[in-house]
């Protein structure tokens, strides 16, 4: 096991560890939870980081990166919908996405010889700006409107991300894969 798979199923531990710190009665429960997100946003950028640069990239961590990053989506989604922190419908779009996303990489997996579709600058993009928008209401920073202005941008730019995906997914490009 190489040290960016490390990384990821680190990613995948910190999971529950974010969902006690959140559902705690701990004082401060939230910003634990939030520094908890951000070792997982900062392993994420490192294990990609030294996958590329040391040519580490393996089928196992292409499959559960992915993985690693919706579990952690769903859970701060849940988590932030429950404590009404976001909206619902933020959880609906956001998570109908992150499902279909899992939905069409099993396919992928299963039908294109076990390949996956590799992240982009769109669906990075996307994720920057969820945990932007996550982070400002951790912080409680800026503004509220500047969370809700941020909120709505990360949710636009998920569906964006999407489309981008869903253009590929049905290519019949195979270099698009990896």
């Amino acid at each position: 096991m190489n040290i960016p798979n490390m990384l990821t199923i680190l990613r995948i531990i910190l999971v529950p560890i974010y969902l006690c710190f959140f559902y705690s009665a701990k004082e401060n429960h939230l910003l634990y939870a939030g520094i908890v997100f951000i070792m997982a946003g900062i392993s994420d950028v490192l294990d990609g980081y030294i996958a590329r640069k040391y040519n580490l990239t393996t089928k196992i961590g292409a499959v559960l990166d992915p993985l690693a990053d919706k579990l952690m989506t769903f859970a701060v989604l849940i988590s932030f919908t429950t404590a009404q922190l976001i909206p619902a419908w933020v959880l609906l779009v956001i998570g109908v996405k992150e499902a279909l996303m899992i939905i069409g990489g099993f396919i992928l997996y299963l039908l294109k010889e076990k390949k996956v579709l590799p992240s982009n600058k769109y669906g990075k993009i996307a994720t920057v700006s969820f945990y932007t928008a996550i982070l400002s209401i951790v912080f409680k920073f800026p503004s509220p409107n500047v969370t809700k202005l941020l909120i709505l941008t990360t949710v636009i730019l998920n569906i964006l991300a999407f489309i981008n995906y869903l253009v590929i997914y049905l290519s019949k490009d195979s270099k698009n894969y990896i």
